[in-house]
């Protein structure tokens, strides 16, 4: 018993890959693709925090972390699109709402709109709307452009990839290091209807919204 409770902790112990911001090494990139594609957990740095996240489509994944982050399912996490184009696929997104976002992302912002079909319910608001997020980060960037699909975003709480693997190293597979991002939340901003709301305001500037 003693063995296999070892062995089980062992295959938990989150693994830290250093990953340069300028230039992303692609052969690290493809490591975490690989933990992703396997329905594994990572922490990943944001131009906000240090994100915690998984495949969109990882409803166990998903589920874990809401455990992790002890949040109410009604709650639903936002999650990070590499660009303008991955955010259409997910969310419906007005003339005006592109023009808005076409002009401040990448960015610290996280936008509230209607979401699509192919945005799993878990991720979905009763109202069925959903937070999206383009981080002004290459490391996160690349990760979702090689991966192809969405990932959660949610703040790890700390701003040093050691202090996660400390906290959360138990629970996640890779920690990628992209050196110290001292937290500070987006700015989120509702884009429902063509009437901009500012929900929550944060690193990024809202005045033009105001």
């Amino acid at each position: 018993m003693a063995k296999s409770k070892a062995a089980g902790t062992a295959r938990k112990r989150a693994v830290i890959f250093a990953i340069n911001e300028e230039n992303p090494q692609q052969r690290l990139i493809g490591r975490v693709i690989d933990v992703l594609e396997e329905g594994g957990l990572i922490a990943y740095p944001t131009d906000t925090f240090y994100g915690i996240g998984c495949d969109l489509y990882n409803k166990k994944g998903i589920q874990l972390i809401y455990r992790l982050k002890n949040r109410p399912l009604a709650k639903p996490f936002s999650f990070i699109c590499e660009n303008l184009k991955g955010i259409s696929r997910y969310a419906k997104v007005s003339n005006y709402a592109y023009k808005t976002m076409k002009r401040l992302l990448p960015g610290p912002y996280t936008f509230v709109l209607e979401g699509t079909k192919l945005v799993p319910k878990i991720m979905l608001t009763k109202r069925k709307t959903v937070g999206i997020r383009v981080p002004d980060n290459r490391i996160c960037l690349e990760i979702v452009r090689r991966f192809g699909r969405p990932i959660i975003s949610t703040s790890a709480g700390f701003d040093d990839p050691h202090a996660i693997r400390e906290a959360f190293g138990h629970l996640l597979d890779v920690i990628v290091d992209g050196g110290v991002v001292y937290p500070s939340p987006s700015s989120v901003v509702s884009l429902i209807d063509d009437q901009p709301e500012v929900i929550r305001a944060g690193k990024g500037d809202i005045s033009i919204f105001r």
